[in-house]
C-alpha cells in the first residue's frame, strides 16, 4: 500500500458541498499552500444570481481568469515544490459554462478556455464530494452567503448533474468520490481521520468512500 500525500489534491463537488471547508482542513493538516477560487471576488457573481442570462458570460470569464492565474503562479513556482491543496479543477469550468451560456457566448467562452487552459497541471488526486441536492440546499441557506441565497433548487440540479456526469467521464487524475451526507467536512473527527487514511494509502485510479458506511463496519 502507498503511505504518502498526494502533492497536489484538488477537493470539487457543487455549489454547497463543502469543498472549500475540507480543503482548508486537507492544507492545515498536510502544512500544504492553499489555492482557493474566491467566490467572492468576482463582482459580477450577484449580477448572475440576479439575471442569469444577462451575466453568465462575464461571471464565467472572470472565474475562468482568476482560476487559470493561480495555476500559472503554481506552474511557475514548481521550482520550489511543496504540497498543494486546491478547492477548485480548471478543466470543471466547462461544466459550468455548458450550464448557463449558449450560442455565440458559449462559442466565445470556448475560444478563451483552450488558450488559457493549454498547459493546466494535472493533480495527483482528486477528491469528489457528492451530497443531495436538498442536503445542498440547507447547507446553502446555513451559511447565510447573501447572493447565494437566490439559488433556485432547479439550477443546483442541473449543476449537480453536471458534476456527475463530468466525473464519470474523467480520468485525468487518480480520484475519490465521497458521499458527505453524513460527514461533518468541519469539525467530524472520526470520518477525518479515516478519509485521511485514504488520501495517505490510494492507489491510482477511481475510489468510492463512504465515512459512515467505513466507520459502521469497524465497530
Amino acid at each position: 500500500m502507498v503511505d504518502r500525500v498526494p502533492d497536489y489534491i484538488v477537493v470539487e463537488g457543487p455549489i454547497g458541498v463543502g469543498k472549500t471547508t475540507l480543503a482548508r482542513r486537507l492544507a492545515q493538516t498536510f502544512n500544504s499552500d492553499l489555492l482557493l477560487e474566491r467566490a467572492s471576488e468576482n463582482p459580477f457573481l450577484k449580477s448572475f444570481y440576479d439575471n442569469p442570462a444577462a451575466a453568465a458570460l462575464p461571471t464565467q470569464l472572470q472565474f475562468l481568469f482568476q482560476r487559470t492565474r493561480q495555476l500559472e503562479l503554481l506552474r511557475q513556482n514548481d521550482m520550489f515544490r511543496r504540497h498543494r491543496v486546491a478547492d477548485f479543477l480548471v478543466q470543471k469550468d466547462e461544466l459550468f459554462a455548458q450550464a448557463t451560456l449558449t450560442g455565440q457566448e458559449l462559442e466565445l467562452y470556448y475560444q478563451v478556455y483552450n488558450r488559457l487552459t493549454l498547459e493546466a497541471p494535472s493533480p495527483d488526486l482528486v477528491i469528489y464530494l457528492q451530497a443531495p441536492v436538498d442536503s445542498l440546499m440547507r447547507r446553502i441557506r446555513a451559511r447565510g452567503v447573501d447572493y447565494e441565497q437566490k439559488i433556485e433548487e432547479s439550477y443546483l440540479q442541473k449543476i449537480a448533474d453536471a458534476y456527475v456526469d463530468f466525473f464519470y467521464h474523467y480520468d485525468s487524475s487518480p480520484l475519490l468520490i465521497v458521499n458527505t451526507i453524513d460527514f461533518n467536512l468541519a469539525e467530524g473527527e472520526d470520518e477525518y481521520e479515516v478519509l485521511l487514511d485514504h488520501v495517505r494509502s490510494l492507489p491510482p485510479g477511481r475510489h468510492y468512500f463512504n465515512p459512515r458506511g467505513v466507520l459502521d463496519a469497524v465497530v
